[in-house]
């Protein structure tokens, strides 16, 4: 007769590592492995479908059973008969939204357990995260397990993992149950969906060219495979017999690849493969944090209407910024852990793995939009720093005009004399000086620059009466009260012309210079997180028209009796 079956769960299989996982435990043929997730059927990627995966869902090693975690008879379903579960379901952890990781990482936390109690399941095996001790403040370095939980976290998914984890730890002994939590620290492999692909887009967005702090902060990454490897060494560990069980059970560990690396390095590694810049300009995080908090709380006043979670949030500019190095000791004495594929062949693996993602293979077509707004030309150029020395030029052209012509604080005749003044003076040194001077040769200007053309008039009045009449246009939707998005744009014009009059020239040319230089440069860098929040802010106001009050209103608009 042949033996039983003997089988694992995997919930969340269909996740970056636990597919890694799957994977292993069919190549060692331990178990028979079920896969557990929230999709209605498994759904093979190509290069999967002529792999072990397939091939072990054909023969019936493998089975996959869809499964909601908040529902405790779905869990209990897929646990039975299981001699190891590996708890690996998450949601995005890209996403602070304390109503997405509640349900995953507290509320499915406990139903697992209960179902492995219920079904004297004898080893459970927790993914957590090294985020369940960091405050999103203080770095950790050479971090051990012996570090509490923060009193606050830096968002709400670290903070349900350390609830979870907490859950699990306290469970072990219970009714038999063995239980460990896994910390594995920036994953990264083939079929990553979160780290590498946002690296490329901050790439591709042109975001990429930027350090986040002083550049110098140490991070643990842990090549995928070096995960799936972790949790196997847990379940050996707790499978091997009372005294080394007893050790490894009821322990948090951290898995890393045991080679710190700066973390704008490791970015590099992974751009320049792909064929992109490397980063190169660092930003101090004193510099952008106003902009992310200011992000955070545009996203959090218009999440509801489906704005999209901002790329850069507070808790992501500390993670870009801190150290983040762990300490692997305790796993390895414990558990037996040690990498089975070093950082630099896991980096080597990686970018193969996303040749389609390379550089030569996206050109982005066209100019960016703040480019477009500007002309596509000098102007352009220089307010958006594509050609640095013209912008440090120019810069430089106009402190000495403020110097001049502005700080004096001369009354608009007298800086137009000035400046009319100071231009004879050149044009007339300049035609004295010969073509030749030197080994250098002076370009001319020619005559033809100050000559206006017989149709310029004509011109100059057409574009008049065209204004004229798209005002007229404008002023005659705005009485029929139909346009709203007219209306909004004749009340910013008003208000930015209001704040132009009653500015002095001095403080203008203070502020307005800065912003032109800085507001324009920062559109093309945050163009979708920009364009993002007007969209959201035009919904809202369409959402509050006169006849939209009646959806939003719990009190019934209608006409008086």
């Amino acid at each position: 007769m042949s033996a039983p079956e003997r089988w694992c769960v995997v919930i969340g299989g269909r996740g970056f590592a636990a597919r890694h996982l799957v994977e292993m435990l069919i190549r060692y043929d331990m178990y028979s492995v079920r896969i557990a997730d929230l999709a209605p059927s498994i759904k093979l990627d190509p290069y999967e479908e002529k792999g072990i995966l397939a091939d072990a869902l054909h023969r019936g090693r493998v089975q996959y059973v869809s499964t909601d975690l908040c529902d405790k008879a779905q869990v209990l379903e897929v646990c039975h008969g299981a001699e190891v579960v590996f708890h690996m379901a998450a949601a995005d952890s890209s996403i602070d939204n304390y109503q997405l990781h509640q349900p995953v990482n507290v509320q499915g936390t406990v139903n697992i357990i209960e179902a492995c109690v219920e079904h004297k399941v004898k080893r459970l095996i927790y993914t957590s995260s090294p985020s369940v001790v960091f405050d999103g403040v203080n770095g950790i370095y050479n971090g051990d397990e012996s570090l509490p939980y923060p009193t606050k976290h830096n968002d709400s998914y670290s903070a349900t993992k350390a609830d979870g984890e907490a859950l699990i730890l306290k469970s072990n002994g219970v009714n038999g149950l063995l239980t460990c939590c896994i910390r594995p620290s920036s994953i990264f492999g083939p079929g990553d969906k979160l780290l590498v692909p946002a690296i490329v887009n901050a790439a591709r967005a042109g975001k990429a060219r930027f350090i986040i702090g002083d550049g110098k902060n140490m991070y643990d990454f842990t090549y995928v495979e070096n995960v799936a490897h972790a949790h196997i060494c847990a379940e050996r560990a707790l499978a091997s017999g009372d005294k080394d069980a007893e050790r490894a059970s009821g322990q948090a560990y951290f898995i890393t690849n045991m080679e710190p690396i700066k973390f704008w390095d490791f970015v590099s590694l992974i751009l320049t493969g792909l064929g992109y810049k490397r980063p190169r300009y660092r930003i101090p995080v004193r510099i952008l944090m106003p902009f992310a908090h200011m992000m955070a709380g545009v996203y959090t006043a218009f999440a509801q209407y489906g704005m999209k979670a901002p790329h850069f949030t507070p808790s992501r500019v500390r993670l870009l910024s801190c150290n983040r190095t762990y300490n692997c000791a305790k796993a390895a004495d414990r558990l037996g852990y040690t990498p089975v594929v070093p950082l630099e062949e896991g980096i080597n693996r990686t970018i193969n793995s996303f040749s389609h993602l390379k550089a030569e293979l996206h050109r982005k077509e066209g100019p960016s939009k703040a480019s477009v707004y500007l002309g596509r030309g000098r102007v352009a150029d220089i307010l958006l720093w594509k050609n640095k020395k013209q912008t440090l030029a120019t810069l430089l052209a106009l402190f000495v005009f403020y110097l001049n012509f502005i700080a004096p604080r001369y009354t608009i005749i007298t800086a137009v004399c000035k400046i009319l003044s100071w231009a004879a003076i050149f044009l007339f040194i300049h035609g004295r000086i010969p073509k030749k001077l030197s080994k250098y040769t002076v370009e001319k200007i020619p005559e033809s620059n100050f000559h206006l053309s017989d149709d310029w008039p004509h011109r100059a009045a057409s574009a008049m009466a065209s204004y004229w009449n798209s005002g007229v246009n404008n002023l005659k939707s705005l009485c029929c009260g139909n346009d709203w998005s007219l209306c909004l744009k004749m009340v910013i014009y008003l208000l930015v012309l209001r704040f132009l009059a009653s500015t002095s020239p001095l403080s203008l040319f203070g502020k307005a210079l800065p912003f032109a230089f800085v507001a324009f440069f920062l559109y093309e860098l945050y163009e979708e997180e920009i364009d993002s929040l007007f969209v959201h802010c035009f919904s809202f106001v369409y959402m509050v028209k006169p006849d939209n009050l009646q959806k939003l209103s719990p009190i019934k608009v209608g006409k008086s009796e």
